[in-house]
């Protein structure tokens, strides 16, 4: 065997163990929120260059969520360059991890890239490589430990349904087209952790109640391969915050 083709198997052996590995490995609830709360409280430096809005090297629309947003018929836009942000911004097929957002806003890529109808028309053929961050199903796969992302379609194939009752920490509740991780309940308000729109495109914490979620359509799922939580959350709940403007207690 040639050197270079040895080499070259040796690298993809590697690669699968690796992903059998990863494919494998339970999951904690635990880890779930160190991930996610490492999402929400990423700080960055935005920079004028990471503004898109329009098309990129492969012919992709791109609207990053900064400021300027608004003026393209969006009002949810947050970042401004110079004006550190917090939380990862909201990426159409999005996969980042925090590293890799970082890096990749480094080498110029663009920070973000919300989701439209055109997004939703076009769907993976609408995903810019040149932009970085994290979609709703990616931000769960993630936190799930997931070696690659698992669309809101999928989901419920690596998991199974709960019910609202039963939900605790690491569950997702999902509907059609967007997910969201659960953390904890008080009284009818549910606070989690999502990669969405409201009220603005990023990853942040949110919370609401019970009844809208029933009524929007979301459902209460669990990972097939997710641990037993260790311990009770502790979590202040005090300074909670609906997030949805239609969304009343």
């Amino acid at each position: 065997m040639r050197r270079l083709d040895f080499f070259k198997t040796v690298i993809l052996l590697f690669a699968s163990v690796s992903l059998i590995s990863c494919a494998n490995r339970k999951q904690t609830p635990e880890d779930a929120l160190r991930i996610a709360q490492g999402y929400a409280d990423l700080e960055w430096m935005p920079e004028g260059r990471h503004i898109r809005h329009g098309k990129d090297k492969k012919g992709v629309t791109v609207h990053t969520p900064d400021t300027t947003l608004k003026n393209h018929g969006d009002d949810r836009g947050w970042w401004k360059p110079g004006t550190t942000a917090k939380g990862m911004a909201y990426k159409w097929g999005g996969f980042d991890t925090p590293r890799t957002f970082l890096e990749g806003l480094e080498k110029g890529k663009k920070a973000g890239d919300i989701a439209n109808s055109y997004k939703i028309r076009n769907n993976d053929a609408a995903v810019s490589q040149g932009s970085v961050g994290v979609d709703c199903s990616g931000f769960v796969s993630r936190c799930w430990g997931l070696c690659k992302p698992v669309s809101t379609r999928d989901l419920p194939s690596i998991s199974h349904s709960v019910t609202w009752d039963e939900l605790r920490l690491g569950d997702i509740l999902l509907k059609r087209g967007h997910v969201v991780m659960f953390v904890a309940r008080k009284g009818n308000v549910i606070v989690g952790y999502e990669s969405g729109a409201f009220p603005s495109w990023r990853v942040r914490r949110f919370a609401m109640t019970l009844n809208y979620m029933k009524n929007d359509g979301y459902s209460p799922w669990r990972y097939h391969k997710m641990a037993e939580p260790r311990e009770p959350i502790r979590m202040p709940l005090d300074d909670i915050k609906l997030c949805r403007p239609e969304d009343r207690l």
